[in-house]
């Protein structure tokens, strides 16, 4: 006696083979909306992007202006950024005058980021006072600096460019305590390095937070004149890299 087989609903694979070789089959697949083309590493990255909130979310460390005399060089430029900062809590101080590419730098690397599948969130510091009020008045002051604190690369814009109240340094200690050598953190300052202490304003908050930033960081100074005034001169309209 043959063992019991369950037969399973459908046509065997067999037979649907046969079908799919008919003429018919080809008409009912011309009538039949495409297939979706599934790419759920660049569906990944677009979202990641889109939360990073980047000033520049079209920068890419590709496109970066070699010709312009910054102090940087392309290999030097590419070597960083196809290195693994952004997995080993790397900080990177890009420090320079205005207008001399800091921020479109920045997002260059924190768009390199999405694309390779890492969070982002981008941040201006003078705006921080706002967005701590916010976080302040929903109760979801914790939740936010856990948040900033999982997100794997974190851009502060324009540090030192306004003075800190008592909440912001807090805040900013908080930020940085949580993130030293856990995850990467890029920072943008037309303040040296050395004046950052006194920007602080708090001796002990100061000291604690510069110990844990520079020991290990990555500075580049970018020097000469402002790429988006130069910019501004030939095309009006342009701005990029500024």
């Amino acid at each position: 006696m043959r063992p019991y087989r369950r037969s399973l609903p459908g046509p065997r694979p067999t037979r649907w083979a046969k079908f799919a070789s008919t003429a018919r089959w080809r008409r009912t697949r011309a009538l039949l909306p495409p297939r979706p083309i599934r790419r759920p590493r660049h569906r990944r990255s677009a979202r990641l992007l889109k939360q990073a909130s980047l000033k520049y979310a079209q920068a890419h460390i590709e496109d970066f202006d070699a010709r312009a005399s910054r102090g940087l060089e392309r290999a030097r430029w590419m070597a960083l950024a196809l290195s693994d900062w952004a997995t080993s809590g790397a900080t990177i101080i890009l420090s320079g005058a205005t207008g001399c590419g800091k921020t479109w730098l920045a997002c260059a690397l924190g768009q390199y980021a999405c694309r390779q599948g890492h969070s982002t969130r981008y941040l201006r510091l003078p705006r921080l006072g706002e967005e701590l009020g916010l976080v302040r008045a929903t109760g979801t002051y914790t939740r936010w600096l856990g948040k900033l604190a999982k997100t794997q690369v974190l851009i502060l814009d324009d540090w030192g460019l306004v003075a800190l109240d008592a909440l912001c340094r807090e805040a900013l200690m908080e930020i940085i305590d949580d993130r030293a050598g856990n995850r990467a953190t890029l920072i943008t300052s037309q303040l040296p390095v050395d004046h950052w202490h006194a920007w602080i304003d708090e001796p002990a908050v100061a000291d604690a937070m510069l110990d844990r930033l520079l020991p290990q960081a990555q500075r580049i100074v970018l020097k000469g004149e402002s790429l988006r005034a130069a910019r501004t001169k030939k095309t009006p309209s342009s701005a990029n890299q500024s």
